[in-house]
């Protein structure tokens, strides 16, 4: 029996590990067998992460973070959850290899996945061009030419940031009407940078080992031509990993775990929610970071108030 799991090893997830270890919690994190780390194990720098002035690879941090936590006392398992259940005082967590561990506490920090184009050449070039997050990787464009893929206010939003470096933004959508609301389409069609390509869809990403060029095809004639730019932006949504929580956790209308306030406190006892599966709107390593610290302490207040009895059922180390 343990104190507390962490479904997750993002950044919200290695957080909350941290502050539960260091409160003595004993935290056991599952990592996931391939998505260990989270989104930043895909990412080239990271430059706006507080404490690295000289910016740090995405892998080097995550596994900082881990080792933190492991220092502290937390234990890593690289499998993923097949099922939960969270019902009552105990909450139970299923792995794929058959093993099933048992908790007063559950964080569930899964995080969100960016949705993709599908295209083949999409993943090999992902950190090298290729990108989800303006925020993270626009500096890397200096007067460079770069595409935005989308029709929402994310994608307005991507391509209006990319002006402050890029020289040319290209947006890209698949049709001549916007899901993007009218102030943000306006910004973004005022920008002098910003050129729209309308009735076109992304069919190829060109480059060897960074992106030189994107492949476009005319929706309604089916011509072909290309894009010479150096990085593709794809803000076409993402959705919050949270089908192992359907019907059981209350969810936003974004598809978004539900918390109390500015707690990580969920629909259920003794269940905490961080990082983006909370998050529709920042998405942001540091402010996972910070949704971690959260959870962790709200699940530390509330193994305080469950009282000595039940924490005392807790076998230092031990799995049931």
């Amino acid at each position: 029996m343990r104190h507390v799991i962490i479904i997750g090893s993002g950044p919200a997830g290695y957080t909350a590990a941290i502050y539960a270890a260091r409160a003595n919690l004993q935290p056991l994190v599952i990592a996931s067998s391939v998505e260990f780390g989270g989104e930043l194990m895909k990412t080239t720098e990271v430059e706006n992460f507080p404490g690295f002035p000289e910016g740090i690879m995405g892998p080097d941090l995550m596994t900082q973070m881990q080792k933190q936590a492991e220092r502290f006392g937390a234990e890593i398992v690289y499998d993923d959850v097949v099922s939960l259940e969270l019902d009552g005082p105990v909450k139970a967590v299923t792995l794929g290899n058959g093993d099933r561990h048992e908790a007063h506490a559950v964080i569930y920090a899964t995080g969100s996945a960016y949705r993709k184009l599908g295209l083949a050449d999409e993943e090999r070039l992902s950190g090298y061009g290729v990108s989800w997050c303006a925020t993270c990787d626009g500096a890397f464009f200096r007067q460079k030419s770069v595409a935005v893929v989308g029709g929402g206010d994310s994608a307005m939003e991507e391509a209006t940031f990319l002006t402050r470096f890029a020289s040319k933004v290209y947006v890209i959508h698949r049709s001549d009407t916007f899901r993007a609301s009218a102030a943000m389409l306006d910004r973004a069609r005022n920008d002098p940078k910003i050129e729209f390509v309308t009735n076109a869809a992304v069919a190829h990403i060109y480059g060897a080992d960074l992106v030189s060029g994107v492949g476009i095809v005319d929706t309604v004639t089916g011509e072909e031509r290309t894009l010479d730019v150096t990085g593709l932006f794809i803000a076409i949504g993402a959705d919050p990993r949270t089908h192992l929580v359907h019907g059981v956790l209350d969810l936003t209308e974004h598809g978004t775990i539900a918390v109390e306030g500015r707690s990580s406190r969920t629909s259920v006892e003794g269940v905490f929610a961080a990082g983006d599966v909370v998050d529709p709107t920042y998405k942001q390593a540091i402010t996972a970071a910070g949704s971690g610290t959260v959870a962790a302490l709200d699940a530390q207040h509330y193994l305080e108030t469950i009282g000595d009895a039940a924490r005392q059922t807790v076998a230092a180390g031990a799995d049931a």
